[in-house]
């Protein structure tokens, strides 16, 4: 199906903006979802052109800003989701390497163009996991208010059941919210809006195929893993990580806590080195990587 609108105003300015590219995305985000587009978007005299990859041409000119949305987020809405759902994660850091001070204060490393951008992964995802740690330390929304969009399904891994019920994850009924729980351990499943799930807990914790495979059952497509380090770090290291968005902010702790934290390392060989793409968000810089396809080492 061909995403298509009418508004005559167009003709009046035919230059794209960042809100008319962000309605295409929107569109492109769901038709793909269904498995219903055709790569072609027809919206008044606009007509825009992507490819499988997520390259695009506009027959109209494209402001800057619009051209960045639509470069950064193409390629995850048309990432191919026939064969099982895909999972992009998100971290906000320090140039040094750090989310948070030592106490757990992160509001806020990265800027505001970058919380807008956090925003829109929201609203390009069906679900949004966060670990006990940041929902207990942060008590986050998990909502997309910055920008338009439908808010995903919030998914709490609390595998020892240690986040209080009073966190607004539990208490704000305007988003369905999963709690995942390890066996024999009780959830905060009172509220209507929260669903209490089981899972298999083993020797290294909570397995993220286990919790992929959930949301799968559910329907989830677009998955995002949003925090904090040591969450996103799990699902990195068992190898479920489509796509890493690294937002870094010029900023220096100087002590506190990782972005990351991966098993230890002999060689350089063996560091990630995925294909890599940046932008700017206001003072940050946003790293895109795409860890399905690894850059040739340095030699």
């Amino acid at each position: 199906m061909t995403a298509s609108s009418d508004n005559p105003a167009h003709a009046v300015t035919p230059t794209v903006s960042a809100s008319l590219a962000w309605r295409w995305l929107r569109q492109v985000a769901a038709l793909t979802r269904d498995d219903m587009f055709d790569g072609t978007v027809i919206d008044g005299h606009h007509h825009l052109e992507i490819d499988a990859a997520g390259g695009w041409y506009c027959s109209h000119p494209v402001d800057e800003e619009a051209a960045q949305l639509l470069t950064i987020w193409l390629p995850w809405c048309m990432a191919d989701i026939a064969d099982g759902p895909r999972v992009i994660a998100q971290i906000g850091q320090s140039l040094d390497g750090r989310i948070a001070t030592v106490g757990g204060a992160s509001h806020y490393v990265t800027g505001e163009q970058s919380l807008v951008h956090l925003h829109r992964l929201r609203a390009l995802v069906d679900a949004v996991i966060v670990g006990a740690s940041t929902v207990d330390a942060d008590d986050p929304q998990l909502t997309v208010r910055h920008v338009e969009g439908d808010n995903p399904l919030r998914v709490v891994l609390d595998p020892r059941g240690r986040v209080p019920a009073e966190r607004g994850v539990f208490m704000r009924p305007a988003v369905p919210t999963w709690h995942l729980v390890g066996a024999g351990v009780g959830g905060h499943g009172t509220a209507a809006h929260v669903s209490v799930k089981t899972l298999t807990k083993g020797a290294a914790g909570v397995d993220p195929a286990e919790v992929i495979a959930l949301l799968a059952e559910q329907g989830c497509r677009r998955i995002l893993v949003e925090g904090g380090g040591l969450t996103i770090s799990r699902f990195l290291e068992a190898k479920r990580l489509d796509r890493l968005h690294s937002v870094v902010a010029p900023m220096l702790i100087g002590s506190g806590r990782p972005a990351l934290t991966l098993p230890e390392i002999d060689s350089l060989e063996d560091a990630l080195r995925p294909v890599c793409r940046h932008f700017r968000l206001g003072d940050d810089m946003l790293f895109d990587l795409d860890l399905r396809d690894r850059a040739p080492s340095a030699s």
